[in-house]
C-alpha cells in the first residue's frame, strides 16, 4: 500500500463535471454555491472533478481558491463548454508523470510503442504485432463508421457522416452538434484528469502540435462507449434543447461507463508509469524549492525566490 496519498488521485472518486453560464459563484462557508436570478445552488465542489463556466459567468477569488483546495479543476468555455478557453492548475504539484510523458514521446520507439497501445486499447482482440501503424488506423477508422452507422440505424437518424461548420453552429444537423457537444464534454473531463494526474495535455503522441493534442489522445478511447451513443439518442429522440440535454445524459453516461475511474489508470497503462512513484513532500507545501539537476543527477538546494505562492 503506497504511503503517499497523492499517488491515488482524488479526480477518480468524484463527479465528473458541473457546467454554469450567466451566473455568479461565491464562496459559502468552505464550498461554493452559483446565484442565477433568485436561486441560490450549492455545488459538491470537493467532488467534482471539474468545473465548466460559460459566457456570462463570473466566480470570486475566494471560490477559486476553494476549488483549488478541493482538487476540482476550473475550466473557462465558450456557449454549451463546446469552445475552451482556459485551465485552472491542476492538483498535483509534482513533475514526475510530466517527465515520464516527456521521455516516452521524445524516444521515437517508445513512442510508436505508445501510439501502439493507444489503438490497442480499443480493440477486444489482441492486435498483430505485424500490422503496420497506416494498417491499425485503418481498422480504427473503419471501427468508427461502423459505430456511427450502427447508432445511426438503431436511433432513426439520418446519418451523411461527421460534419461540423464551425463558424455556423446552428447550420449543423441535430446529430452533428450533439456529437460536438457531448466530444466537448469528454474532452472536458479528460483535460481536467490529465491535468489533476501531473500530465501536460499539449504532448500527445497520436495528435501532435495543439496544446490539447493529448486530450484528444485520450477522449479517443472512450468515444465509442460514451459520447456516440449519448449524441444520436439525444438527436433520435429530437429534444428541444439538445445541447443541455446533451450535458445532461454525457454526465449519467461517464457515471455508468466509469470514466473518472478509468482515465488515469488508462494514461498509467498507456505510459507504463511505475506503480509506486517516489514520494515527496512538494504536494503537502507548494513553495518548497524544486530540486537542481547538475548534468549526471539531482541534488537539494533549490531556491524559490519571489515564487511563494506558485
Amino acid at each position: 500500500m503506497p504511503t503517499d496519498l497523492h499517488i491515488l488521485p482524488k479526480f477518480r472518486d468524484g463527479l465528473s463535471y458541473f457546467y454554469v453560464e450567466h451566473a455568479k459563484l461565491e464562496k459559502e462557508n468552505n464550498s461554493i454555491c452559483y446565484l442565477k436570478e433568485n436561486e441560490v445552488v450549492n455545488l459538491p465542489v470537493a467532488s467534482l472533478g471539474v468545473l465548466l463556466l460559460g459566457p456570462g459567468t463570473s466566480i470570486t477569488h475566494d471560490a477559486v481558491k476553494v476549488c483549488a483546495e478541493h482538487g476540482c479543476s476550473i475550466q473557462w468555455t465558450g456557449q454549451d463548454g463546446v469552445k475552451f478557453y482556459a485551465q485552472g492548475l491542476g492538483e498535483t504539484r509534482r513533475s514526475a508523470r510530466l517527465l515520464r510523458q516527456a521521455l516516452c514521446w521524445a524516444v521515437p520507439e517508445t513512442r510508436l510503442q505508445v501510439v501502439r497501445r493507444m489503438y490497442e486499447i480499443r480493440f477486444p482482440e489482441t492486435l498483430s504485432p505485424d500490422l503496420t501503424l497506416q494498417q491499425i488506423r485503418g481498422m480504427e477508422g473503419a471501427r468508427v463508421r461502423d459505430t456511427y452507422a450502427r447508432w445511426a440505424k438503431l436511433c432513426n437518424v439520418n446519418w451523411s457522416g461527421r460534419q461540423y461548420e464551425r463558424g455556423s453552429w446552428s447550420s449543423n444537423d441535430p446529430v452533428n452538434r450533439a456529437l460536438s457537444a457531448a466530444n466537448s464534454c469528454l474532452y472536458g473531463v479528460c483535460h481536467a484528469a490529465i491535468v489533476s494526474g501531473g500530465y501536460s495535455p499539449a504532448i500527445g503522441f497520436v495528435h501532435t502540435g495543439k496544446m490539447l493534442s493529448f486530450v484528444y489522445d485520450i477522449a479517443d478511447l472512450y468515444k465509442v462507449e460514451t459520447t456516440i451513443p449519448v449524441a444520436f439518442q439525444v438527436a433520435g429522440d429530437n429534444s428541444p434543447d439538445l445541447e443541455r440535454e446533451v450535458r445532461t445524459r454525457c454526465r449519467q453516461k461517464f457515471l455508468e461507463f466509469r470514466l473518472l475511474q478509468k482515465v488515469l489508470p488508462d494514461i498509467d497503462v498507456l505510459l507504463k508509469v511505475p506503480e509506486h512513484e517516489e514520494v515527496s513532500s512538494f504536494d503537502e507545501e507548494a513553495a518548497l524549492p524544486a530540486w537542481i539537476w547538475d548534468g549526471q543527477s539531482r541534488i537539494e538546494g533549490g531556491v524559490n525566490y519571489g515564487c511563494d505562492d506558485l
